[in-house]
């Protein structure tokens, strides 16, 4: 092992959760940057292990990382680490004796805990492990045991279980399968515990104890996540332009539980920011209309973002959330914020809305009731979401300001092209969360490294590859489509006779004719498609069980109406 002589630089051994794996190395980074630290891994590294070890830092670089990490568990200060109990003994007489021996002088207390990755251990067992990597002396090139315990380090201290000076640790890592658990330990690391990471705050600030709830939020986990890839601190302005949509996190959308609005705020409060936003949904920015509580029909008169604030003691940190358009600018056009973090609609539980009309004019409100007036909204498209808010953040975020927001992907369609771009945003990190087997979402954290300029544009997402978001309500459909779950698989298709044909745009218009046409009848499906020989015809339908149903005859004929073209599809 390579020990520093310097105290200022030691190697540290951070015990990561094996959660959010994506999310961990940007979270990381992110708060070594907020003390002007690199990150700088030691040999060997590897990002999906749940032991990572980072040289150039000092001990209170480290306890400042974790005292805002929820995707690290512990860390510690790496005294010996290999592969066998033998190479942990030779790394621990390797390290330097005066970096030990303060913490084991007499007088002092300590406690040595043993820690299995993957596999669980007995005490009896654990024991047997301090024992044999501590407690055992290299005698006559064997291993004797020693009467004395802690023999082997020069522990001169006394055991305290219960409330020690020093706390010390022996982690075995088994791998990350667990259906291939090995007989031995992969990996050893011994250490002095440093501090332990802020994961209690998944649990304090759970949702489930909101005092507001809303039909939407992130959980407590990911909100702190999103507050350190923002890299939100004391004094901080952070702005959250949809503050009432926040999307919980669960296997899928349209299985959510209920949960509360501004949690990305209460999140950014904690690590002492201040914190605003905006949300088009005057229910949700005061608190009206129905609950999404179980058994309770209306909200009470205090169920607000700002009340949730309060619940945590964070009510001097809120500045104000409104009613406004995200599509319409309403800031003075300077730069204002430290951060913008925020979680859009997706159009499966929150409508994508925004004012206007697709009418040339509109009449003005009377004075009366313009105070009462309710704007006219229409579609907003996930295009124009993403391309307004990159716009938005390229003006109003300070030089070295970050964007954090979610980006909602179909897996099968996905390519890292697909993320849109902006010439004064710099990409930082694309962290993925899976949501099913074809969807998913993605964080995507930017950092404004220039003022914008006349000539400087976002991505429009034009694009044929970014199909997912344009129209109204795109993604939406594509999710509960499940989204051609057999695209790929059938690139060609055969009919009885054995004829096959590749999937083709349509090349001509006109009617079918023949034998083949005469045989078709309207079944339940909305297409038929009919394999000849020269030509493929598809035929759209109306299911017949539309036309049973008398609410639907108007739409059932307006369909039929529209559908009475046959696209003949000429076979390459």
């Amino acid at each position: 092992m390579a020990a520093s002589g310097s105290k200022s630089c030691l190697q540290y051994l951070f015990h990561l959760a094996q959660d959010h794996l994506d999310f961990r190395l940007p979270e990381i980074k992110a708060l070594l940057a907020l003390r002007l630290k690199p990150f700088h891994p030691c040999g060997n590294f590897k990002e999906q292990s749940p032991f990572w070890c980072l040289d150039c830092l000092s001990e209170e670089d480290v306890c400042t990382v974790m005292a805002r990490s929820v995707c690290a568990k512990s860390a510690f200060e790496l005294w010996g680490h290999g592969r066998t109990h033998s190479e942990l003994r030779t790394s621990l007489l390797n390290y330097p004796p005066e970096k030990m021996s303060p913490y084991m002088q007499k007088g002092s207390s300590y406690r040595i805990n043993v820690y299995t990755f993957n596999k669980t251990l007995l005490f009896e067992d654990r024991i047997k492990k301090i024992d044999v990597s501590i407690c055992l002396r290299v005698e006559m090139d064997g291993l004797l045991p020693h009467s004395k315990a802690m023999d082997y380090l020069p522990f001169e201290g006394t055991v305290s279980l219960k409330n020690p000076q020093h706390i010390f640790c022996l982690l075995e890592d088994y791998g990350t399968d667990p259906n291939n658990i090995p007989e031995h330990p992969n990996y050893i690391y011994f250490g002095r515990w440093i501090a332990d990471g802020q994961r209690e705050l998944i649990r304090s600030y759970s949702v489930k104890n909101r005092h507001f709830i809303g039909n939407t939020s992130m959980d407590a986990g990911l909100s702190f996540i999103m507050a350190n890839h923002a890299m939100a601190k004391d004094s901080d302005l952070v702005f959250d332009p949809f503050v009432g949509t926040e999307t919980a996190s669960e296997n899928a959308f349209h299985c959510l539980p209920h949960s509360v609005a501004g949690s990305l705020l209460v999140a950014c409060s904690h690590f002492g920011a201040y914190v605003c936003g905006t949300d088009i949904d005057y229910n949700t920015i005061h608190g009206k209309g129905r609950s999404s509580r179980k058994n309770q029909k209306w909200r009470g008169p205090d169920e607000n973002i700002r009340a949730n604030l309060r619940q945590y003691g964070k009510e001097d940190m809120y500045v104000d959330v409104m009613v406004s358009d995200a599509s319409k600018p309403v800031w003075r056009n300077a730069p204002l914020f430290d951060a913008v973090i925020t979680d859009p609609p997706y159009g499966i539980r929150e409508s994508t809305r925004r004012t206007g009309s697709h009418k040339d004019t509109i009449k003005s409100p009377d004075g009366l009731y313009a105070e009462s007036h309710v704007p006219v909204s229409q579609a907003y498209h996930l295009s124009d979401i993403f391309t307004d808010l990159l716009s938005f953040s390229a003006h109003h975020l300070v030089l070295g300001g970050r964007l954090v927001y979610w980006l909602p992907v179909h897996r099968p369609e996905y390519c890292e092209e697909m993320v849109p771009l902006h010439p004064c945003l710099l990409l930082i990190s694309n962290c993925e969360q899976t949501l099913s087997s074809h969807t998913s979402r993605r964080l995507i954290t930017m950092e404004k490294i220039k003022e914008p300029e006349e000539l400087d544009s976002v991505a429009h997402l034009s694009d044929p590859r970014f199909i997912p978001y344009q129209g109204h309500n795109a993604f939406r459909e594509r999710y509960f489509s499940g989204l051609n779950k057999r695209s790929g698989k059938d690139d060609t298709k055969s009919d009885v006779s054995g004829n096959s044909y590749a999937a083709q745009r349509p090349s001509t218009l006109g009617t079918a004719t023949g034998p083949a046409f005469d045989a078709i009848t309207p079944s339940v499906c909305l297409s038929v498609i009919i394999v000849g020989k020269d030509s493929v015809v598809e035929v759209n339908s109306v299911p017949p069980t539309t036309r049973a149903n008398p609410r639907l005859a108007s739409a059932a004929d307006d369909q039929r109406k529209m559908r009475t073209v046959i696209s003949v599809w000429e076979e390459r």
